[in-house]
């Protein structure tokens, strides 16, 4: 059921979840666009048995964690809500760092807040920049979600846009439940770090799994080779894409996002893809160019 199920930290969650960032206005700014459907997608989704759930208070300004609450309250015993922290989405539609480490703490708080409840399954400390080396920030920032867990506020520590090296001095400094980079068919620069959560038996969890930005996507898709495995399978080119990232490691959980029920179940029969050796050649070969 939905690709079988794995660990993120103590919860044990199906390995196709739902990305509610697209449930926020264009640029991940406001109210959705079409609210009751919104709410028809998230119910949707659950009925279908996901219960990884990935969001952040920056979705809308709160919007999007007021409308999960919304539409899911009571929530499900096993419905793991994940969210992050250390971004903020600015006028510019930027996403600078919240440097100070009570602004992380206050962003939990607002997470809770807005989703009424009194606990998340994880929190992902987002960083801005990969290539940076680990420095005291960081490690005040992770403090910061230490604290936050052994208060009983989140159960799982997370990391997001991060290189092996941060993963590596994250893991010296605490346990890591879930690691989220982006990674897809298109562009895997993250392959280190998946290796190294796989080895350590951390979930990691690819945003934009279809490729990023919209362009790369659309050449995703489009790209012969995608189409004729998709065409022989009896699948769609995102359904191959998104069976490859399921077929790649058995700790990938994936959380792809959409705005209506249509395409929420394209994703969703993804999981019921079987890639074979002939399909796993061609996209190696894709994947390496």
């Amino acid at each position: 059921m939905l690709g079988g199920s794995t660990m993120l930290g103590r919860w044990r969650v199906h390995r196709t979840g739902y990305g509610a960032m697209q449930l926020a206005g264009d640029g991940i700014f406001g109210p959705p666009r079409d609210p009751d459907e919104a709410v028809a997608v998230l119910r949707a989704a659950v009925a279908r048995g996901v219960n990884h759930v990935d969001t952040a208070q920056y979705y809308g300004a709160g919007a999007v964690n007021t409308l999960i609450a919304s539409a899911l309250r009571p929530y499900p015993a096993d419905l793991a809500i994940v969210s992050k922290v250390a971004a903020v989405r600015a006028a510019d539609n930027g996403l600078p760092a919240l440097e100070s480490p009570g602004g992380l703490r206050q962003d939990i708080e607002d997470n809770l807040r807005t989703l009424d409840t009194d606990r998340l399954a994880a929190v992902n400390l987002r960083v801005m920049d990969p290539a940076q080396e680990p420095d005291p920030l960081f490690d005040a920032h992770l403090a910061v979600l230490v604290r936050a867990r052994a208060e009983g506020l989140i159960d799982g520590i997370g990391l997001s846009n991060v290189s092996r090296r941060q993963l590596l001095r994250a893991v010296e400094r605490t346990e890591i439940a879930c690691v989220q980079n982006l990674f897809n068919l298109a562009d895997q620069r993250s392959r280190d770090v998946l290796d190294e959560c796989t080895a350590r038996g951390i979930a990691f969890v690819p945003f934009c799994p279809l490729g990023w930005p919209g362009d790369v996507r659309q050449r995703l898709l489009t790209h012969p080779p995608v189409t004729a495995v998709a065409a022989r399978l009896g699948a769609t080119p995102i359904q191959v894409a998104l069976a490859w990232l399921l077929d790649l490691a058995p700790n990938i959980l994936l959380i792809p996002g959409t705005r209506t029920r249509g395409h929420l179940a394209e994703n969703l029969g993804a999981a019921d893809v079987r890639l074979d050796d002939p399909a796993r050649v061609v996209l190696k070969r894709l994947s390496a160019a």
